[in-house]
């Protein structure tokens, strides 16, 4: 049976993990890939250099030894050279001494020889595993250049998302009509002026239901008949003719036996003097 507290630590920390990267800056993110992808391909580098190096070590070894087995094949053959002049000078002695240092060159050449071989099958590995570091090497490389490449288009890409959001933000707040703070919006403002009206229109409407409402209508059409029946005068003295004193009344009937009588020299009524 598992461990519940190692099951809810390993929980905690799987959601701690998930959080982090929700709210991790994208931007962040690209250049912590970027330098790990460099710090790998460094890595890889100095493994490569070492393989290469360990190449080289074996070669150079190679060659020493290659150097050695010619020094000891010269020195097998001087020995028998030797050897032989000894037998032909009658020198047994001699000529048993150069034949015992030609055999123990030849014992060296044999084992240098062998040592050669070894090292030739070493360097051919070497090589192999050489060529091949630096095969990954520039494939690697490659691939750090793409990601660099691929960095520069996603941060490119980064801002552009920045910027469609600040701009998906502002149409949102336009047509919202939202201000920060203490500003009210325009769907406030709006009930205000509307809410102001209807309790105008309200307080208009019982003014004219109430009495003061109805005397001032009384009173306004007071004035408009006053106004109209000045009209009327204006126009009739602008004719040549007069109208009576009062518009509500009647003009007098003169009797047959006494005509009416204009006065003399009737002067027009200014229409301005009133």
């Amino acid at each position: 049976m598992a461990n519940p507290f190692s099951k809810a630590w390993k929980y905690l920390m799987a959601l701690f993990s998930s959080k982090v990267d929700e709210y991790a800056d994208p931007k962040v993110q690209i250049q912590q890939a970027i330098e790990e992808a460099q710090r790998q391909h460094q890595a890889l580098t100095q493994q490569a250099a070492q393989v290469i190096g360990n190449q080289r070590q074996l070669e150079m070894r190679l060659n020493r030894q290659l150097a050695d087995i010619e020094k000891l094949q010269v020195n097998v053959r001087q020995a028998l050279t030797l050897a032989d002049q000894a037998v032909a000078s009658g020198d047994a002695a001699k000529a048993t001494e150069y034949n015992n240092a030609a055999e123990a060159f030849a014992a060296q050449l044999v084992t240098a020889e062998q040592s050669v071989e070894d090292l030739k099958g070493l360097h051919d590995q070497a090589l192999q595993a050489a060529g091949q570091a630096k095969k990954a090497v520039e494939q690697n490389a490659m691939v750090l250049q793409q990601k660099i490449a691929e960095r520069t288009k996603l941060l490119s890409q980064l801002e552009q998302a920045k910027m469609q959001e600040q701009v998906s933000a502002s149409l949102r707040s336009m047509s919202e009509i939202a201000a920060p703070g203490s500003t009210p919006s325009l769907d406030e403002v709006r009930d205000k002026i509307e809410r102001r009206y209807a309790n105008a229109m309200g307080a208009a409407e019982l003014a004219q239901n109430s009495v003061q409402g109805r005397m001032m209508e009384v009173q306004q059409a007071s004035v408009q008949m006053a106004g109209h029946s000045r009209l009327e005068q204006i126009r009739a003295s602008m004719r040549g003719e007069q109208l009576p004193a009062g518009s509500a009344q009647a003009p007098a009937t003169p009797t047959p036996q006494t005509p009416a009588t204009p006065a003399a020299n009737p002067t027009p009524e200014n229409p301005l003097s009133q």
